[in-house]
Order: structure tokens, then sequence, then C-alpha cells
């Protein structure tokens, strides 16, 4: 079987009339290479915002650069490795350069499958580094920053999962990372006086190589045909039996930060099909 990652068009991309969604502020935007951070650069880029792309994988940065551009938007990928503070420290800086920093993304994240008892912990700190403790400091530099604006307002969204609310099998790290950054989105807003609001974005599977990727090893692991994992283990719980579109995913950060979601603050948007809440 072959599911592959799907194109964007512009026509696609949710594009809101908000006077805040300018060139003048900016969006940074972790994980930009590829999957759903791709796509909120994107979206960033075509509603009118000056789109800072991070990601350790150059080639794919860039070609997400590109496509922002092709369609019209703005936008500047900086290489960036999130397991280096240094590197994260010198991103935020240089996008502080563009324009004013008023939208933080937290996208990036990697997989891995395995039960506690056989978890690799290189793997652990591995993970726990890019998707708890680089969204942590990426928020921490960016606060001050969206303090700095005319209003003091700033917005930081993270990309949160299904497995921010239950937890499956083998996937104990992903888990974890996924439940903290609902409580990190939370603490935010309980320290933002209202004007500095954070959110989560909670999905199913999306059509992203994270997911892609995955199948194989779940196949393997439960001795089933690939098949039968998107089936059964990936769709099985959900009532929308297709797999969700980055772009799908990047229209609900839009609308996060926009004038529409001034009571978002430290919620979080559910779209994963009915897996959690019906059964």
């Amino acid at each position: 079987m072959e599911i592959r990652e799907p194109e964007i068009s512009r026509d696609q991309v949710m594009i809101i009339a908000d006077e805040a969604f300018t060139p003048e502020n900016v969006c940074i935007v972790s994980g930009a290479g590829t999957g759903i951070g791709r796509a909120v650069a994107i979206a960033a880029a075509a509603n009118g915002l000056m789109a800072v792309g991070l990601d350790i994988n150059e080639a794919e940065g860039q070609k997400t650069q590109q496509m922002a551009r092709d369609m019209g938007g703005q936008m500047i990928f900086i290489p960036t490795d999130l397991t280096r503070d240094e590197q994260i420290e010198a991103a935020v800086e240089e996008a502080a350069k563009l324009g004013k920093i008023r939208y933080l993304a937290n996208i990036a994240g990697l997989q891995h499958i395995d039960p506690v008892d056989r978890f690799p912990m290189e793997k652990y700190d591995l993970m726990m580094r890019i998707m708890l403790r680089a969204p942590f400091y990426l928020s921490q530099r960016c606060i001050p920053l969206m303090r700095q604006n005319a209003d003091g307002v700033g917005v930081i969204g993270h990309m949160a999962s299904v497995h921010a609310h239950i937890c499956t099998m083998n996937k104990p790290v992903y888990n974890i990372t996924k439940f903290g950054l609902r409580a990190l989105a939370q603490s935010i807003s309980a320290e933002g006086e209202g004007k500095i609001r954070s959110f989560t974005v909670s999905t199913g599977f999306v059509q992203t190589p994270l997911a892609l990727n995955q199948i194989p090893a779940q196949a393997a692991q439960r001795g089933i045909a690939p098949e039968a994992v998107v089936r059964d283990v990936m769709m099985g719980k959900s009532r929308v039996k297709e797999m969700m579109t980055p772009v799908e995913v990047a229209n609900l950060f839009i609308l996060g930060f926009s004038r529409h979601a001034k009571y978002l603050v430290g919620g979080d948007l559910l779209f994963d099909g009915g897996m959690v809440l019906t059964y």
C-alpha cells in the first residue's frame, strides 16, 4: 500500500481577514520541513504573515520556503537543530529582525514504537528534548518579545494529538510529550494575563511522513498487514475513515491564531473524527 503526503494548493488554505495578519508580524513554525509544520508555515505566509520556518532538514525547509513564496507569501527558512539551545536562541533572534514576534507554532516531532520495558532511553531523551523541551524553550524566548508588541499580544500554538487525551500501546513517550504540551499551553495561558494565550491542536492520524513511516513498525509489532494497521488501528475508532491532510490541520492553527479565537485560552482544538469522544 502507498499513502503519499498530499500536495498543498492555495484554495485549500483558510484565509482569514485579520488586521494582525500582516508581514510586519512574524509567525515562527518549528518542524517546517515536512508535514504539518510545512503546511502551517505555508498557511501563515498565505495569510499575509512573515513565516519563519525552523527545521534540521535544510533541503526540505528550503522547499517549504519556495512553496510559500510560490503562493505569494513571505517566508524565511532558518536551519535549526532543536536539540541545541544556542541554535534556538539564534533562530529567534534572526526572526525578530524580520518583524514583531506575534505567533509561534510548535510542530516538530518524531515517533518511536516500543513498549515501556523496551523503550531505548536515548530515544526517550531525544523525543523529550525535541517535543517538550524545545517548545518550552522557544516559548520562553518568544514571550518577552511578544510582550514588547504595541498591544502586548502573542499567541503560541502546539501540535498535540489524540495521544494528549488517550494513551495507546507502544507509544509511551509520544503520549507523555503530547499530554505535556497541553499542560504547557495551559501554563502559558495562566501566566499570560489574557494577552499571551496558548492552545493545542489534537488530531487523529494525519497524512504526514511521521504517521506514514510508522505503519511498517506497527504492522511488525502487531503481526498484521500494513493495510490492517491503517484500517483497524489508525482509523479503527474514528468515525471518519480517512486521514486528515496537513493543510486541514494548518487551518486549525490559523483559526487559533486569529481574532476569532480570543477565547481560546489554554484550550484544545480536538479534531479527531470522534476517536476520543465517541466509542
